[in-house]
Order: structure tokens, then sequence, then C-alpha cells
């Protein structure tokens, strides 16, 4: 402002603009930052990475979450936080969550899931939204729930550039039978949890669009209803490609073209970089394959060290069974403690659906053993891990002693480079951090 006296004008600070924002994480546990009006999603993950000391940079999210309405979707790296949170219900239990999403920019890497019943594939539409800006259309059979009552009636949509239309006879693609539903400019998508329960589903795979700019309200959404995952996640992926595709590719370039943290072997196992080649055939515990890369790196060096001491330590005759086994587990990201078998379902679900993506848990219902959960075509597949003995000597397997391991660590390393048993090698570690 100006002085009576016509002095120079005073530039506020910058911390003044800033406003505060609350972030949960998945352990309901909470941190308030100061932001930018203009900070973007990214900018507030960056700023979590570095104050909760994540253990690698990849991958992480930032979720809006309105539970009382059971919806959910990850907010776009390009969206201003701000003004996402201006739409929120002024009273309400919507939060914003931080936590892995392997399955943001999926569609790129992997493009080839499309919808069953009607080509063309995802990949296709993304070639032909980014290189000549044309969209091929989109369509197929949906439940829909009807706003005047809790019914659901099966509808053909079409998702087109220039909107979301149903068919009032039909599949029919006549003008007179097409009705619009909605402008994909000012849209979001959102999937539902629990839809059964809160708004009667036919099915679990459902999901709802709404105005962007509108304050969130039950009777403003518009539910929809897939046969099966792999429809829904085209047609929400098909829904942001639509609204934002070649925004969406620039995301994508700049979070491959953002800096990677190197850690030691036994703090992750993220990165096809920090692979170790193992061989297991024999009855010895395990031996690791040295690599001139390998051998490079200090770091990792001690890390092998480590481990193999922690081998020896455990690998002695007089070793029973029934003794403690080695705890190198749980220092791991990717191990879960007790969590059950439907707890590592929705981890696994929330953090993407992605092939490749993993944990590992204490069994429930056997003593002594562990669980691999493993993500394969959008199903979460179990895998029993059994400890056994051979030749006074203690490991674990997953196929009736034909391959043995040392530790968990060691079953998870020869996975990442051998499928073994497995339908897909491991990947992606499903990770949760405390804010």
């Amino acid at each position: 402002a100006m002085s009576q006296t016509g002095g120079a004008r005073l530039s506020l600070p910058v911390w003044f603009s800033a406003q505060l924002i609350k972030v949960f994480g998945e352990d309901s546990h909470s941190r308030s930052l100061w932001v930018s009006p203009r900070a973007t999603a990214r900018d507030v993950c960056r700023m979590l990475v570095q104050t909760a000391h994540c253990s690698d940079q990849e991958n992480w999210a930032l979720i809006e979450l309105h539970p009382g309405l059971g919806l959910e979707r990850v907010l776009e790296d390009h969206e201003v936080v701000v003004k996402v949170q201006a739409a929120w219900p002024p009273e309400g239990d919507t939060k914003l969550q931080f936590r892995k999403n392997y399955a943001k920019y999926e569609f790129f890497r992997k493009p080839m899931v499309g919808l069953p019943s009607s080509p063309p594939a995802i990949s296709e539409l993304i070639q032909n939204l980014l290189q000549s800006g044309t969209c091929p259309e989109i369509q197929g059979f949906l439940h829909v729930r009807e706003p005047s009552r809790k019914a659901w009636k099966k509808v053909y949509f079409f998702l087109r550039r220039s909107g979301l239309y149903c068919s009032t006879k039909g599949s029919s693609k006549e003008p007179r039978h097409l009705q619009y539903v909605a402008d994909l400019e000012d849209l979001n998508v959102y999937s539902i949890t629990n839809s059964r329960k809160l708004y009667g589903a036919p099915v679990d795979f459902t999901f709802c669009v709404k105005p962007s700019k509108d304050r969130i309200r039950a009777q403003d959404l518009k539910l929809l209803c897939a046969e099966n995952e792999q429809t829904r996640t085209c047609w929400t992926s098909a829904f942001r490609l639509f609204k934002c595709g070649k925004q969406l590719q620039c995301n994508y370039q700049m979070s491959l073209s953002a800096p990677r943290r190197t850690e030691a072997v036994s703090q992750r196992c993220g990165s096809d970089a920090s692979l170790v080649a193992m061989d297991f055939s024999g009855k010895a515990g395990g031996r690791v394959i040295q690599n001139a890369w390998e051998a490079q790196s200090a770091e990792r060096e001690e890390g092998q060290a480590w481990r193999r001491r922690e081998a020896l330590r455990w690998s002695l005759p007089n070793l029973s069974l029934g003794s403690s086994p080695s705890s190198v587990h749980r220092t791991q990201p990717w191990f879960h403690g007790g969590a059950s078998r439907k707890q590592a379902q929705r981890i696994i679900e929330e953090q993407g659906l992605v092939d490749g993506m993993f944990l590992i848990r204490e069994s429930q219902q056997h003593s002594q053993c562990f669980v691999l959960s493993l993500c394969h075509k959008l199903n979460t597949k179990h895998y029993l891990v059994i400890p056994c003995e051979e030749a006074g000597r203690k490991y674990y397997t997953m196929d009736d002693g034909l391959t043995l391991f040392i530790d968990l660590l060691q079953l998870v390393e020869f996975h990442q480079i051998n499928k073994g048993i497995l339908p897909v090698c491991l990947k992606h570690p499903c990770i949760c951090v405390a804010l």
C-alpha cells in the first residue's frame, strides 16, 4: 500500500500469501505445510518426499479423498492444490492423502488395455490424440444410477472429444437417440470404494464424474459402474486423456526427468538398477553373482557383506526350525507385518493395480509362515512362503523346497529378475510412509 506521504509501495513477504494445507499419510497421521497459492500437486509431493525422508522419489501422488461419499482420485501433477480445495464442502471429511500410485502414467508405459467389447485400445487413442489431436470414440455398456431413485440400469455410453453421451435406444448412434451427459473440459473422474454398500451398485467397479468447479454433493454425482476392473480402468483413463492428454504426456516426461536418489540394495528394491543377480540352484543357501557395476559401489558392497554375515549366522547346523528367523525383512519397505489378506488387497488397489506390485506379510493362518501378495492383470494373488529345514539349515520356499532362500530379502531379489512360479517378476514394492 502507498503511505500518506507518497512513499514507495511496500512488498509483502512471500510467507504472507502462503496457505496452510494438511496432508494425511496412510497411517492416519497428518503433516501441515505452508504452500504457495500456485503450488501444484507435483510441488507438494516433492515437499513431502523430502520432509518424510522417503527412500525413493518416484510414483508418489496426492490423493483427494471424500470418505463419506467413498470417492477418491489422484490429483494430476499440474493441478493447483488450493484450487482443488476450493471446491470442497465447507464442512465435511474431505482430505488429501500422500501415497504411492504406480498407475498414474501406466497407459504411457504399457498402453495395451482396451475395452473388451469395443476397440480401439488405449494405445491407439494415445497415438491419435498426441500425434493428430483426434480422438477415437470410446463406447460400451455401463450401469448408471438413476438420479430420482436408487435403481441401476444398463445404458450404452459414448465418449467423444465433445463430451460424454448416452443412447436412449440400445446402442444406436443416431443423433435423435443420443443424449448429452457431460462436458469433458470441466469434469473430474473419481473411483468409488465400497460402492455396493453406499450406493447399491451391482458390482464393485464403480466410478463417477462431476463438474470440477462445483462443490461435491451426493445428488450431483453421475454414478457409473463397469462390469470388471479392466473396463473401469479403460474408461477412467480415457476420461483423463480426452480432457488433458498432451498435458499428461508433459507430466509423464517431467516425472522421467526428475532426479532419482541411489540407495543401498538392502534399503530399497524398487529400481532395476538395484537388482542383484543371485544363484539359488544349490543347497548352500544362495550365491551372489558379483559384477563390475556392483564392485564400484562401496555402499552396495557393505550391504552385500552384511547380508552374507546374517546368512551365515542363521545357517548354522544347530539352528532349529522353531528358532527366531532372520529379521532382515522387517527393515524392508515391502514388509507389512501382520496385515490381513483384505488389507493387503486394499493397499495394492490403492497404489495402482499395476503388474508386479507386491508386498510380504505375516500369515494369519499358518504359524511362522509369510504371504507374498502380488498384482497381476488387475488382480491380487497370494503365495504362501513356508519355512523348511534342509541338512540342519533353515530356508524359505514357495515351491515345496525346489528353490530355497536364506531369508525373505533373497526371495524378493531373486524374483525381481526371475519369475519362478510367479506369473510376473516382482517390480513395484507397496510402500507406506509415516508423515
